[in-house]
């Protein structure tokens, strides 16, 4: 039986208000000291991930600006090269007693050098006559008889397509040399 006085509750405590030995207050005393680095490592590393996460978002947001800006300022270079352009048409309309010939030759010389530009910028005319129909590229408006030309082959371009570094931007409107049995594919 058991004693009045000791309850199953009691015992362990009993167990845990004896003094400790030697032994124990050494193994206490290095695991409180193990405890303490432990935490200070933590800190540390706490410290150390809240300013690793600091510098990424800092770093996405200047990459956003970055971005930004670019888009912002893409066609920059573009818009250079067209300055002169620019500049050539408004003297070419400033001139008021210039003849046909010469505007045609002033014309001529400014669409020259805007060809130029665009070429430089990865734009190419789609200009096709002689060629045959490429469905990708060409826009057939009309079929027209043309003796001496292949059927389905390209006899005049009314506007010019053009491609931007290997994509179609917009295609060449052109008609088309008919034949006897020849016809475009209806959709």
């Amino acid at each position: 039986m058991m004693n009045p006085k000791e309850s199953p509750e009691s015992t362990p405590q009993d167990d845990r208000q004896q003094p400790l030995d030697a032994g124990s207050a050494d193994e206490l005393e290095t695991l409180s000291r193990q405890l303490a680095e432990a935490e200070t490592s933590l800190a540390g590393m706490r410290e150390t991930l809240l300013r690793e996460r600091a510098d990424l978002e800092n770093q996405r947001k200047r990459l956003q600006r970055d971005l930004e800006q670019s888009l912002r300022f893409a066609n920059e270079k573009l818009l250079r090269e067209l300055l002169p352009v620019y500049d050539g048409l408004e003297s070419g309309l400033a001139v008021e007693t210039a003849d046909v010939a010469s505007m045609r030759e002033g014309l001529s010389l400014t669409l020259k050098s805007l060809l130029k530009i665009a070429e430089n910028n990865g734009l190419e005319q789609v200009d096709p006559v002689g060629q045959p129909l490429d469905p990708e590229r060409h826009h057939a408006v009309s079929m027209v008889a043309a003796p001496g030309h292949v059927p389905g082959t390209v006899v005049s371009v009314m506007q010019k397509g053009y491609v931007l570094n290997g994509r179609l931007l917009r295609p060449a409107l052109v008609a088309v040399a008919k034949g006897s049995d020849w016809r475009l594919a209806q959709p």
